[in-house]
């Protein structure tokens, strides 16, 4: 490839010289080299680079790098899925950079055999289609694998279909006024109402219910994109689930498949995607009461009736679970001056099939940002901090390469990672998005201002974002759908995550491909190229800042507007008081961050005291999010363990922050009054008691 990088001569003569005259000329030689390829720091320099990192932009470079990602599926822990292992680490070996490649031992999931009939009252027997269209055969050797629910468990289900719309508890409340009851009864839902397959078919499972049926209602305004049938996992939490809590290196510590801390991570009943054709064939053969009309009137599906029967369906699923090799792949440009902080910059590799959205848009994005540091690189750049790029793999079986890593690394990360920077599907469409803690807000507002739109003639994606939602809105990282997940809400590691388009009508199909890229998502590349631009940029700002963008005020604001939504639904008998105050003092550490801030950026100096402060300053920016951590996490999900940003263990709780909170609000219509108000008042002081602890790390102080 063209982006290698000239290594150094290494040779030097065998003549001697008097001792003070090689002294000097060695001297000599280092000041040189450091004049040359580490120019002195200052606000110009770093502008210079990053107009640079823009400049370097081209579509070509980055779709060339999808079309080859993609040219066959790459399931993690399959033979197709080594290809895609060597193509990303030659990538960063070719450009020069220190490469890693780390192997884990995880269970992983895959498909046997699948077959679902229906059973009419006269005798006949329709076997249903369960292949996508056009799909002629999957194998292992060709890496397409069959449309399945990754650890579902196997078993056979045979009975009446009940349609539980998107499988929420509300939605067999709905069901239950109706006099319907799914125990005994196959359920089919509907994708969507903001649960994740998971959980659907655990409510499923609650409620009595044998299996569970699933489809997605994709497009079929797009030639036979909306015959695609979506795959996923449905396991419980992240990573390998034989290693809860340390990694699963090759001879390291398993639990047994019959652990109970295994069991639980997988459902007990069997569930399996289906076309959405084949779907349409049971709905329409219901019977049993109307369907609410809301129901009926919220897809394009012929829903008449919910069931249960006349129609009985025989569903099958054999699976194996099984210990396959998973590899992260790392690239590594050390940093010049504070070598021991790190900036991560992330994506996943794996894919359900060619993973031309999700992830490999992603995967492209960060090849290329990789290139145009590289160039950086050759014009005398050289980072600040470390920054690590990292491959991940199995991330689709339940975020298992990333969580692997950091459980593996916990300590070293908690003490030198500055921020983790993600990107999963990097263009699914139109309009730009982003996630991440508050206190980087100000940071994405400023790099967006400065990269152009690819849908516009001269606005830039700031103009746009904010024209599109009448405000730049940052999403917050709540969910469990990527691998920020293990980085903030185990590690306490401030986060992004950034993507074009909200929704693709192919996710996790066998039409995820190079195809649908350039015929509907991005035709041009030039969405790759805004994201990649945002992206390198907040690398080289928080690689390169002497002083971290990290604005914790921002934060504190985001807190003040959770406790007041607090304050409009609970009563007089449960006091936020510990709230309020430890806002308030969080508030008053990042103001007096802030005026340090530009203090030290105002000094002229450059001594060694003043380096100390800055160096001092960082540590408590960087180190002020682990505070939101607590050791016993959330209830009911204790490896979770950011009070701020999680997943909630009720899936009834109204709110996407304080998920200690929000579960225990949701959990007290089963208690009386007085443990009601102490579950949730216990609650609120675990919260308080993480804020304060943020504010005492943004002081660095103790007393």
């Amino acid at each position: 490839m063209s982006q290698n990088l000239t290594k150094p001569n290494s040779g030097f003569t065998s003549k001697r010289f008097p001792l003070c005259t090689s002294v000097f000329l060695i001297i000599l030689v280092v000041v040189g080299f450091y004049t040359v390829h580490h120019p002195p720091r200052n606000p110009k320099n770093a502008l210079l680079f990053q107009r640079l990192f823009l400049s370097y932009a081209t579509n070509y470079t980055v779709s060339s790098y999808l079309r080859s990602l993609t040219s066959h599926p790459h399931l993690a822990g399959t033979k197709p899925s080594l290809e895609t292992v060597h193509y990303v680490k030659t990538h960063f070996q070719n450009l020069g950079f220190e490469t890693h490649t780390v192997p884990f031992r995880t269970l992983l999931s895959y498909p046997l055999h699948a077959s679902v009939s229906m059973r009419f009252i006269n005798g006949t027997v329709f076997d249903l289609p369960l292949n996508e269209m056009g799909i002629a055969d999957y194998d292992a050797s060709s890496g397409l694998i069959r449309p399945y629910h990754a650890f579902s468990p196997s078993g056979t289900a045979l009975g009446e279909v009940v349609f539980a719309n998107h499988g929420t508890e509300d939605d067999y409340d709905a069901l239950g006024r109706m006099e319907v009851n799914v125990s005994g009864c196959i359920v089919m839902v509907k994708k969507g109402g903001g649960l994740g397959r998971g959980a659907v078919v655990e409510i499923a499972e609650k409620m009595g219910a044998l299996g569970v049926l699933m489809y997605a209602e994709g497009d079929v305004s797009r030639d036979s994109f909306g015959s695609g049938v979506e795959r996923g996992t449905v396991m419980k939490g992240v990573g390998d689930p034989l290693t809860p809590g340390w990694a699963g290196v090759e001879d390291g510590e398993r639990l047994g498949l019959e652990d109970n801390r295994v069991s639980l991570r997988f459902p007990g009943i069997p569930s399996l995607p289906l076309p959405f054709k084949s779907a349409q064939l049971i709905l329409e053969s219901l019977g049993g009461p109307l369907a609410p009309q809301e129901w009926r009137d919220s897809g394009r599906s012929n829903l008449s009736r919910v069931g249960p029967g006349p129609v009985t369906v025989n569903f099958t699923y054999q699976g194996e679970k099984k210990l396959a090799t998973i590899y992260n792949v790392f690239a590594v440009i050390r940093g010049s001056e504070e070598p021991d902080r790190y900036v991560l910059m992330g994506n996943h590799r794996d894919a359900w099939t060619y993973g031309a959205v999700d992830p490999n848009s992603g995967t492209a994005a960060l090849l290329d940002i990789a290139r145009r540091y590289a160039l950086l690189m050759r014009k005398g750049w050289n980072p600040r901090r470390t920054i690590i790029f990292c491959s991940w793999d199995a991330e689709e079986f339940g975020m298992i390469g990333s969580t692997e890593w950091v459980e593996q690394n916990l300590v070293n990360l908690g003490a030198k990672a500055v921020v983790y920077l993600n990107v999963d599907c990097a263009v699914q469409g139109p309009g730009f998005f982003a996630g991440a803690t508050p206190q980087l807000d100000n940071l994405i507002f400023e790099v967006t201002k400065k990269v152009k739109d690819p849908d516009s003639e001269v606005a830039t994606i700031y103009d746009k974002w904010t024209t599109m939602n009448g405000k730049s809105n940052i999403e917050r990282l709540t969910g469990v759908d990527s691998d920020f997940a293990p980085f903030l809400q185990h590690a306490g590691i401030p986060s992004v995550d950034i993507y074009y388009g909200r929704d693709f009508p192919v996710y996790h199909t066998a039409f995820d491909s190079f195809s649908w890229m350039i015929n509907h998502a991005d035709p041009f590349f030039w969405r790759h190229v805004a994201v990649a631009g945002v992206w390198g940029l907040l690398g080289l700002r928080l690689a390169d800042d002497p002083i971290l963008p990290l604005d914790y005020l921002s934060y504190a604001k985001q807190l003040q507007g959770y406790k007041d939504t607090l304050s409009r639904v609970l009563d007089a008998s449960i006091s936020l008081e510990p709230l309020t105050a430890s806002i308030q003092d969080l508030t008053s550490a990042a103001k007096q961050a802030n005026n340090e801030t530009k203090n030290l950026m105002a000094g002229e100096s450059t001594d060694d005291l003043l380096a100390l402060k800055i160096r001092a300053l960082n540590d408590r920016l960087m180190l002020a999010e682990r505070g939101f951590l607590d050791t016993d996490g959330i209830k009911g999900k204790e490896w979770f363990q950011h009070l701020i940003y999680g997943p909630r263990s009720n899936h009834r709780s109204e709110f996407d922050f304080f998920p200690g909170i929000s579960n225990a609000i949701a959990e007290s219509t089963r208690l009386s009054e007085r443990e009601r108000d102490e579950t949730i008042q216990h609650e609120i002081w675990r919260v308080a008691r993480a804020i304060q602890r943020a504010a005492a790390a943004l002081r660095g102080e103790v007393f």
